[in-house]
């Protein structure tokens, strides 16, 4: 892979980090209740795919419209590890360091909302207990627990990169 090709995804990298960013401090100056919130949730979700996609578009527009499958997840994919690393580690500084109180309002905020959607599907009181239980007893802003949501968000994202590289490849003839 061209070195053009690496830093025009690390470039899309770092904007993503700083729009993560940018909306993790947002919604911690304007409402916490935000961050528990499943449509800002699918927000973020979106922002990075967009991200992702418009990672692989510049790619392929930097080589004449054409990109291999790698050359399209590798943009996808490095683009979305720096944006997630930077985000990860700004919420790790927001809630042990600055403001560890936010981190007990959000979770507060994750257990009523656990709550109210377990009522709703009509689950035992016990279930809910346990489940309740389980939120306070976690730490989620720990180093081990952050960890742990970026690694399951980069394999989700790999995943949805799979999908963008094969929609979004095109070999060049002139090559084969």
């Amino acid at each position: 892979m061209e070195k053009s090709l690496k830093s025009m995804a690390t470039n899309y990298g770092l904007y993503l980090g700083v729009a993560l960013t940018l909306l993790t401090v947002l919604s911690y100056a304007i409402d916490l209740t935000l961050m528990t919130n499943m449509w800002y949730g699918i927000f973020i979700l979106l922002v990075v795919i967009v991200f992702g996609v418009i990672s692989v578009a510049k790619t392929k527009q930097a080589q004449n419209g054409f990109a291999s499958f790698k050359q399209a997840f590798s943009s996808y994919f490095i683009t979305v590890v720096i944006g997630l690393a930077i985000s990860t580690f700004v919420s790790y500084l927001l809630f042990n360091f600055i403001d560890p109180e936010a981190a007990a309002t959000i979770k507060e905020q994750t257990i009523e909302k656990t709550v109210e959607l377990l009522e709703g599907f009509n689950t035992p009181t016990d279930v809910i207990a346990q489940s309740v239980e389980q939120i306070e007893s976690q730490n989620q802003y720990s180093i081990g627990n952050i960890l742990k949501s970026l690694a399951g968000s980069l394999v989700l994202f790999s995943i949805i990169g799979l999908i963008v590289a094969a929609a979004l490849k095109k070999s060049n003839p002139d090559a084969e």
